[in-house]
């Protein structure tokens, strides 16, 4: 019988983890725009870049396939798609869907940000240095 360090039961766990959750709400949203599209099958890929008035931004888009080096997240019959990169910021976020009288919209619970624009779209992670975008207004 093998005996694993911590170190390795850590790693073990890490990789069984799903990069980023999703709810049921924004799942069934989602499944509604997939098929109001008319594009059964695609998948949706969340990612992070550079800019916005925090620094960095989220972004969603629907692709057909996932790209080499992806994690792929299969929750509620929606699959999600994650680059490396975007990975190590939304390591434990969740994606929600908040349908509300003062506007709905896909929200993005993300555990490594620090600070959120008000409008939810950007951020800052401890890691993230000062740069020339925050201005302090929103996008």
């Amino acid at each position: 019988m093998a005996t694993l360090t911590l170190m390795q039961e850590t790693e073990q766990v890490l990789e069984m983890a799903p990069v980023v959750a999703i709810t049921p709400m924004a799942a069934n949203r989602l499944q509604g725009l997939l098929t109001e599209k008319n594009i059964p099958g695609y998948a949706l890929r969340v990612f992070v870049a550079g800019g916005g008035c925090s620094g960095l931004q989220y972004g969603m888009a629907f692709e057909k396939e996932a790209r080499e080096y992806d994690h792929v997240v299969e929750a509620h019959g929606i699959r999600l798609y994650v680059d490396p990169t975007s990975s190590e910021y939304l390591f434990g976020a969740t994606i929600d869907y908040v349908d509300s009288l003062m506007g709905g919209g896909f929200r993005i619970e993300n555990p490594n940000a620090m600070s959120s624009c008000g409008c939810g779209h950007s951020f800052k992670t401890k890691d993230s240095s000062q740069t020339e975008t925050d201005s302090g207004h929103c996008c």
